[in-house]
C-alpha cells in the first residue's frame, strides 16, 4: 500500500496535523493508523461490570480515536506555560499562538465557550498568596473544560470531518517497525491487533504519535534505528482524593490549580495535575498489564469529591538510561500489592505507619469514588524519595488548601506519567531521519490535549509549506 502522508496514532498530535493539512488544501494523501477503535467502537464495561475487566487486546480508555485524553478529565490547557517543553523548541510566542488557534478550532466542533479561572482575580490573589507563604508557586492557567463525555462527542464529530474529507483511517492496526532506506523513512510496517494481518504502507512522510501508550514503544525504536533521542522527565506518584467541601474556594476560582514545589529535603520537583472536580477516579491499563490510576470529570455526572495528581519528577543521569522501565517496576510492585488493581490509602494511616483496611474505608466522610480499589500500603511500593517528597508536598499544600492533609484523605497508587524518551528535533519538527516525525506526548515535548493538538497544527503547517514549496 501507498499513501503521501502516514499518522501512526489518531490522539490529538496526530488528529490536528491531518486537519491542518485539510485546511491548508495541501492536496496529498492522508492515512492515520490506529491500533484502537473508531470513537463511536470505544466502550468501557466497567461503568455495567464495577470492576476493570483488563480487556484485550487493548484498554478501551487509554487507545482509539482521540487517545487517552478524551476519556480521562478532557481539559484544555490555554497557557502555554502549561503543557511541557514544546515552546522551547518553537517558541513561546508561536506556542501561545497556536494554542488559539486551536481553541478555536474545538469551538468550531462544540466546545463548552465558558473558561474556567479567570473570572475572580482577586481571589486568584489571594490563593496566590498561600501558596507563596507554603512555598509553592501556583500557575493560574485558564481551563476549557470539555467534560469527559463531551469531549468523545467533539472528537466524534472530528473523525466525521476528516472521514469526509478524505482521510483514510485504518482502525485495529498498529506499527510494529519503521521501514528505512539508509537514513530516509520510506514508511511503517503495521499487524492487526488480532496478529493475524501484516502489511507494509510506503509513505513520503511519517508523523509518529502514539501518545503516551507509545512512548516506550518509540524509545524501542530510537535505539533501533539510531533515532536521535535522550532520556527525558519521567513522573510517579499519586491520586489524591478529597471531599469536594475541602477544594471548594480553589475549584470555584480556578477549576484547576496547578502548584509546583521542591520540598525538603531532596528538593525534586513536584506538581499537582489533572484535577477534577466533582470527578471520578479512574483506571487504565497498558499493554503489558500495568494498572495505572487517573481521573476522569464529566459535564454533568458530579461525585462529591475531587481527585487530582501529585507528580514527583525523576530525572536520571549516566548510567542509568531507562527510565520507563523505572516507573514500570513501581507501578508492578503497586499491582502486586492489590493483586492487578489500584491500591488506596488513607493519608493519616500512612503518617502513623499503618496500612489501610477496606473496613476503615467505609467509616469515613470520604467514599472511594474507584470502588474496586484495594485498601492497602501504597508505601510498601512507592520509592522513599518519591514518598517523603509527596509527604512533604501535602503538608505544603494543606497551607493553601486547609483540610487537604486530612487523616481521611485517599492516595491512590501508581500514577505514572511516561513521558521521559525525548526526541531530538528541529523547530521544523525535523528528527535525524529524514521524512520522519515525532509528535505529541510519546515525543517528550508535549503532556496533555493542547500542546499535543498545537504540535500537530505546526507539523500540518511545516508539511505544507514543503509541498507548496515543491
Amino acid at each position: 500500500m501507498k499513501t503521501d502522508i502516514l499518522i501512526i496514532g489518531a490522539g490529538p498530535a496526530g488528529i490536528f496535523t491531518a486537519l491542518e493539512l485539510i485546511r491548508q488544501n495541501v492536496g496529498k494523501k492522508i492515512m492515520m493508523v490506529e491500533k484502537g477503535a473508531a470513537i463511536e467502537k470505544r466502550h468501557c464495561p466497567k461503568s455495567k461490570t464495577k470492576v476493570c475487566v483488563n480487556c484485550k487486546p487493548y484498554c478501551h480508555i487509554t487507545t482509539g480515536f482521540s487517545g487517552a485524553g478524551a476519556f480521562s478529565d478532557g481539559k484544555l490547557s490555554l497557557s502555554c506555560e502549561v503543557g511541557g517543553n514544546l515552546p522551547e523548541l518553537i517558541g513561546e510566542d508561536l506556542a501561545q499562538g497556536t494554542i488559539e488557534y486551536c481553541d478555536k478550532i474545538y469551538l468550531e466542533f462544540g466546545a463548552d465557550p465558558h473558561i474556567e479561572g479567570i473570572s475572580n482575580p482577586d481571589a486568584v490573589k489571594d490563593i496566590r498568596k498561600r501558596a507563596i507563604g507554603a512555598g509553592l508557586r501556583l500557575v493560574d492557567c485558564p481551563i476549557r473544560h470539555l467534560g469527559t463525555e463531551k469531549a468523545q462527542d467533539i472528537y466524534y464529530s472530528i473523525e466525521q470531518y476528516l472521514q469526509n474529507n478524505g482521510v483514510e483511517m485504518l482502525f485495529g492496526y498498529e506499527c510494529t517497525n519503521l521501514l528505512l532506506d539508509g537514513e530516509v523513512c520510506t514508511g511503517a510496517s503495521l499487524t492487526s491487533a488480532d496478529g493475524k494481518t501484516s502489511l507494509d504502507i510506503e509513505a513520503e512522510r511519517v508523523v509518529v504519535a502514539t501518545g503516551r501508550r507509545g512512548a516506550e514503544w518509540l524509545e524501542h525504536l530510537c535505539a533501533e534505528h539510531n533515532i536521535a533521542h535522550e532520556p527525558g522527565t519521567v513522573d510517579i506518584g499519586v491520586r489524591v482524593e478529597v471531599r469536594n467541601e475541602i477544594m471548594e474556594q480553589v475549584n470555584k476560582v480556578l477549576y484547576e490549580s496547578k502548584l509546583i514545589g521542591y520540598p525538603k529535603p531532596f528538593k525534586n520537583k513536584v506538581r499537582t495535575f489533572c484535577q477534577n472536580p466533582g470527578g471520578f477516579v479512574s483506571q487504565e491499563n497498558y499493554d503489558n498489564n500495568l494498572a495505572v490510576v487517573n481521573g476522569h470529570s464529566y459535564k454533568e455526572l458530579k461525585s462529591n469529591n475531587t481527585n487530582l495528581a501529585i507528580l514527583v519528577s525523576h530525572n536520571f543521569n549516566i548510567p542509568f538510561n531507562q527510565p520507563i522501565a523505572y516507573a514500570q517496576k513501581v507501578g508492578e510492585l503497586a499491582n502486586m500489592l492489590a493483586n492487578g488493581h489500584i491500591l488506596v490509602q488513607r493519608y493519616g494511616d500512612i503518617l502513623d505507619g499503618k496500612r489501610t483496611w477496606q473496613k476503615e474505608l467505609s467509616r469515613s466522610n470520604l467514599k472511594p469514588t474507584l470502588p474496586d480499589a484495594v485498601a492497602g500500603d501504597i508505601t510498601a511500593a512507592i520509592p522513599y524519595r518519591a514518598m517523603i517528597n509527596i509527604i512533604n508536598f501535602i503538608e505544603a499544600l494543606d497551607k493553601v488548601v486547609p483540610g487537604f492533609a486530612s487523616p481521611e484523605t485517599l492516595l491512590y497508587a501508581p500514577e505514572l506519567k511516561f513521558y521521559s524518551n525525548r526526541i531530538r528535533m528541529d523547530e521544523h519538527l525535523n528528527t535525524s531521519i529524514k521524512g520522519l516525525h515525532c509528535l505529541g506526548d510519546s515525543s517528550g515535548w508535549t503532556r496533555g490535549l493542547m500542546m499535543a493538538s498545537v504540535m500537530g497544527v505546526i507539523m500540518g503547517r511545516e508539511i505544507a509549506q514543503d509541498a507548496k514549496a515543491q
